[in-house]
């Protein structure tokens, strides 16, 4: 479904896509299928989202945006593309910025261009990302800093790998998996 106050110029959207009002996707960007692409974002042309993708309103993906499958981007959250930005003098290229697969980001949080946020990763609301970011960690602030882990499923750990229960985990294999 495309909203038909939405301005769609790309022929590259997935099967059962919804772009909503006053969302505007330029010519050569690629959206996955079952993606909900809410009302006020925009999407340049160097821009590919997976499928399963969620990208709340007032969100603006950019060109060198790379976003994997299951990604949720939350309302208002802000990518950057171009580290020294001046009107009217753009770069040869600009920095490509990788989500990957699973990782949810809070509202209101800024993606500094050039970084990756790992798989599964969780980026709390109003943070400011300016490194990159592992798999299965949980991240907040001002700069962003780190403070835990999180499970393929959503449990949330502390720093020693331990959920609210007092449970251990091991990241032996990279992911938080119950000892």
């Amino acid at each position: 479904m495309i909203h038909e106050t939405a301005e769609v110029y790309s022929d590259k959207i997935g099967e059962n896509t919804d772009i909503w009002q006053f969302s505007v996707v330029l010519k050569e960007a690629v959206i996955g299928k079952h993606c909900n692409i809410n009302c006020n974002v925009f999407i340049e042309n160097d821009v590919i989202v997976g499928d399963y993708v969620t990208v709340k309103s007032g969100v603006q993906l950019w060109d060198g945006l790379r976003i994997e499958d299951n990604v949720f981007i939350g309302p208002n959250v802000t990518f950057t593309n171009d580290l020294i930005p001046k009107s009217k003098h753009y770069p040869e290229r600009f920095l490509k910025t990788y989500i990957e697969e699973g990782a949810s980001i809070g509202a209101n949080s800024t993606i500094i261009a050039g970084n990756t946020i790992g798989k599964f990763a969780l980026i709390g609301a109003g943070s400011v990302i300016t490194k990159p970011i592992p798999p299965f960690s949980l991240w907040y602030g001002n700069p962003a800093s780190h403070k835990g882990f999180i499970t393929r499923e959503g449990k949330i750990l502390d720093l020693n790998l331990t959920d609210e229960n007092g449970k251990k985990y091991s990241t032996q294999t990279g992911e938080p998996l119950l000892l």
